[in-house]
Order: C-alpha cells, then structure tokens, then sequence
C-alpha cells in the first residue's frame, strides 16, 4: 500500500523509490447509470509540458488517438471505453529515463467523452483515482482518491508529475473543468 495523497498532496518518487526508472500510473473510476440512458467512455490524458507550460509538439500529447510519445518514454495502454470491473480502467507506462529533456511535467487528464452531447458531467462518476506504483516491482508507489463532487464539470486533471532538485515527484491535482478534452488542448498546445 503506497503512500495516500489528499488534493494538493506531493510525494518525491526518487526519494520513495531511489532506483526508480519504469512507472506505471493507473486510473480509475466507477459510472452511476446515466438519466441520458447513454452509455460513459472516460478517457484518459497525458500533456507533456516544457518550460513554456506548453506541448512542444501535438506528438507530446498522448491519448487514445496517439498511444505513445516520439521520444518513447509514454505508453499508453488503450482506449477503455466502458470503465467495467475492478481496478485500473486505463494506464500508462513511463520510462523517465527516456523522457524528453525539455518536457518538465506530465499532466493527467481525464475527461468524458461527448460529455455535453450525453448530459453527462462526473458529478455521475464515483470512486475515481490516480495512482503510481513501480513498474518493475508492481508496488503502488502512491495514490490520490479524488472524492470531491465534480457536479458539472466534464474533465478533470487529475495529478501532475514534475522534475526537481533531479527528483521526480508527483502532485495530486483534483482540478475540474468543464470544457472537455478540448478545454486542455487549447490551454496546452498553442
């Protein structure tokens, strides 16, 4: 059981886990049933971001369109678009040891799909989570439960993984907002 993060919470990975290099971050959530009677597909985000707090590159946002970074060191795991059974309902590998130089922060997003369209929002959505454990070992490293209630909101970033002192750390986040997917792209990739 790794260490449990509150909004706002930090961990430093490297200090947690010194010989760290492969991480896994999985996300989760459960669906209540929709009033729309439309089915929910949450999918999740990565922005890597460099000092200009922007995606150098479109290839540097990865998503269920574009499953892994130019650089290699995002994977990401597959559209999940049902969010059924227990666990992490999507997840990414990381390599950090391959991260491009100039990205210093990853940002975790995950946002509902034709939110508007469904009359959806997560304020329909429970039991949502982020967690990052080792991935060579498969120990949780640490964890944020986001039990806020996002009653109108259709995205939300869900925690931040940065650089510093050469130390990787992890911030939980737990931020909502409600313009979608969309909302991040415009605020990450000019």
């Amino acid at each position: 059981m790794g260490i449990s993060l509150s909004k706002g919470g930090r961990v430093n990975l490297s200090k947690e886990v010194p010989s760290l290099q492969n991480i896994g971050v999985g996300l989760g959530w459960d669906t209540n049933i929709s009033d729309s009677g439309a089915d929910f597909d949450l999918d999740a985000s990565v922005f890597m971001i460099d000092a200009s707090g922007k995606v150098p590159e479109d290839k540097y946002f990865v998503f269920y369109n574009n499953l892994q970074s130019p650089d290699g060191a995002i994977v990401h795991q597959g559209d999940n678009r049902t969010g059924e059974g227990e666990g992490d309902d999507e997840s990414l590998t990381i390599d950090l040891k391959k991260i491009n130089p100039s990205i210093t922060e990853l940002v975790f997003v995950v946002t509902i799909d034709d939110a508007i369209k469904k009359s959806q929002n997560f304020g329909q959505v429970s039991n949502a989570f982020i967690r990052i454990y080792d991935l060579d070992t498969n120990v949780e490293i640490a964890k944020y439960d986001l039990d806020e209630d996002f009653s109108a909101e259709t995205a939300i970033e869900f925690g931040r993984l940065y650089q510093r002192d050469n130390s990787w750390r992890f911030k939980a986040v737990g931020t909502g907002y409600n313009n979608g997917l969309q909302g991040f792209v415009d605020l990450f990739i000019s």
